[in-house]
């Protein structure tokens, strides 16, 4: 292991002959690969399980030295923001916008005029999540199976082809039929864009990504209250709500030619990057220890996901937290407008809530990447939750009390912060392609169940105070804190039985994990070499779960 002299920052490890008896010199040429912070150059493993993933298969065709340089590194993830990241921002601000249309509709006399009754508004808003939980596997298979770009961009036509014809709807069964469909085609997109981060960023820079396309729900409760706002007010033969679906579901229409060329499937197909630079784009994320897509659905990755106490505690995060979310979302203009307000004004005062929204959701996520750990952060976000339900079940509903009553719903819309850190923690916490994309329709099918049950806990009688639906909220984010501190026992666990299997097979037991590990901090570290393994990152790309990979590091 001998510091490299291609840059300051450049470090290079070397297999000796015989390390690797039977490989050509050639071979290794093509085979070098890099990582750490600021480069790090090394031959990867030619066991049986090499190919397995198709970046291996990818790299197999470099005729040179592959040196991810830190200029290179930065330069190239660049080049995948500006193209990856404005697509997925957009779809995800659509489709939050398209699935709150419901809400907005409520404002504009949808009840009334489609002669909604009893509990028929709320099963509206728990049909679109129970078609989402009935979809996940089918959206993890076909994650696997088909281009993931042009896959997703297909979900998109047909969700916004569905809710242009949800304005024809004009009674509870079309409404229902028309939000089931919804659900079904929407099922794809936050899994598609879970994949999309895991398969273009290191695990450092997944927190960010993940929290930036969630934090489009704090800019559709922005935006989408004012766009409503000046739809409502179109004089035209058509209901206020009947505009809002078309408009919506027409930009999203559009939107998805858009999707179809310009999303890449991979870093490997990517058209916007040279051959180099797809290159770097795959051996940047060697030591993630995650793979990046394989093409192939293996049953043992199924088995090991089922098996594995991580999954179950996801599933049970996020069902914990998508009640309160599926509620608060459907109820969330009423709760405001039980205080007192008239329609439009109950729209306007909607828009601080977005605004803390995103400031919870992109906060948390900065935190999280500072101090590397996701749990923390997760305690933290519970507490102005459980603040808020605190206050709206506590202050009366006289005039007087609509300021500390409305400063306990922005409270409460911290929540949406909490999603996109257990997004995170699950997926720099799970390898092998099968597995991830199958712990990450667990993670949506919990979530589905929660949002499904979430609108429930409301009833329209109960207004103005909806005691018994902020109630089940009050406890759940409790619940939610519980389970979180379970979560950082399991993982300290599985780290002891990740170091126990490396000193059983004679490695270091302790290894930094480079993919958390950004080029400030490792230039403070000094010569990275005294943290590396030679052998760390063989498996990289073997597409194994991480239980079956002694050199994977679990995050806090």
């Amino acid at each position: 292991m001998q510091p490299g002299k291609d840059s300051p920052n450049t470090i290079h490890l070397e297999s000796t002959p015989d390390q690797h008896p039977q490989k050509d010199p050639a071979d290794d040429a093509r085979h070098m690969r890099t990582d750490g912070p600021d480069g790090i150059t090394a031959a990867p493993n030619d066991g049986p399980f090499a190919l397995r993933d198709k970046a291996a298969q990818f790299l197999k065709q470099a005729d040179h030295p592959v040196v991810v340089t830190p200029a290179d590194n930065a330069r190239v993830l660049r080049r995948i923001d500006f193209r990856i990241l404005p697509i997925m921002l957009f779809v995800y601000c659509l489709q939050s916008l398209d699935k709150t249309t419901l809400s907005y509709a409520s404002v504009f006399g949808i009840i009334n005029d489609t002669h909604l009754v009893g509990e028929q508004f709320s099963w509206l808003g728990s049909i679109v999540y129970l078609a989402q939980l009935v979809f996940q596997p089918l959206i993890a298979y076909s994650l696997v199976r088909f281009p993931v770009g042009k896959f997703s961009a297909t979900m998109v036509f047909c969700w916004g082809a569905v809710l242009c014809g949800m304005s024809a709807a004009h009674d509870f069964g079309g409404l229902l039929a028309a939000r089931f469909l919804l659900g079904a085609f929407e099922a794809s997109v936050a899994p598609t864009f879970i994949a999309i981060v895991q398969m273009w960023y290191r695990r450092k820079e997944q927190t960010t990504r993940n929290a930036s396309w969630y934090s489009m729900l704090g800019v559709v409760n922005m935006l989408g209250s004012l766009l409503t706002y000046g739809l409502g007010h179109i004089q035209s033969s058509l209901h206020p709500y009947q505009i809002i679906f078309l408009f919506c579901g027409a930009v999203t229409v559009a939107f998805s030619a858009v999707m179809f060329i310009f999303m890449p499937d991979s870093p490997m197909e990517a058209k916007f990057l040279s051959k180099e630079d797809k290159f770097i784009a795959v051996e940047r994320l060697r030591m993630n220890q995650m793979g990046i897509a394989s093409g192939v659905w293996k049953w043992d990755h199924v088995l090991d996901c089922m098996l594995d106490p991580k999954t179950w505690l996801w599933f049970s995060l996020m069902f914990v937290i998508s009640i309160p979310s599926g509620g608060i979302s459907t109820f969330g203009p009423l709760i405001i407008s039980s205080f007192g307000f008239d329609n439009f004004t109950t729209i306007l005062f909607n828009i601080p809530f977005g605004a803390v929204q995103m400031i919870a959701t992109l906060g948390g996520a900065w935190l999280a990447d500072r101090i590397k750990m996701k749990s923390p952060v997760l305690l933290l976000l519970c507490l102005p939750p459980i603040a808020g339900c605190s206050i709206l079940l506590s202050v009366g509903r006289k005039p007087s009390d609509r300021a500390v009553l409305l400063a306990g719903y922005y409270l409460i819309s911290f929540y949406p912060g909490i999603s996109p850190v257990i997004y995170s923690w699950s997926g720099q916490n799970t390898a092998g392609d099968t597995k991830r994309k199958v712990t990450t329709a667990m993670l949506f099918i919990g979530a589905s169940a929660g949002n499904v049950i979430g609108p429930l806990l409301f009833k329209l009688n109960e207004k103005p105070r909806y005691d018994r639906g902020l109630r089940s909220n009050l406890a759940l984010f409790v619940v939610l804190a519980v389970l979180i501190v379970v979560g950082m026992g399991v993982i300290w666990m599985l780290n002891r039985r990740q170091a126990a299997k490396r000193r059983a097979l004679g490695k270091s037991e302790q290894i930094q994990d480079l993919s958390m590990v950004g080029r400030k901090e490792a230039a403070e570290d000094g010569d990275d070499s005294n943290h590396l393994d030679e052998t760390v990152g063989d498996k990289a790309f073997d597409d194994v779960t991480d239980l079956k990979n002694e050199d994977f590091i679990y995050v806090y």
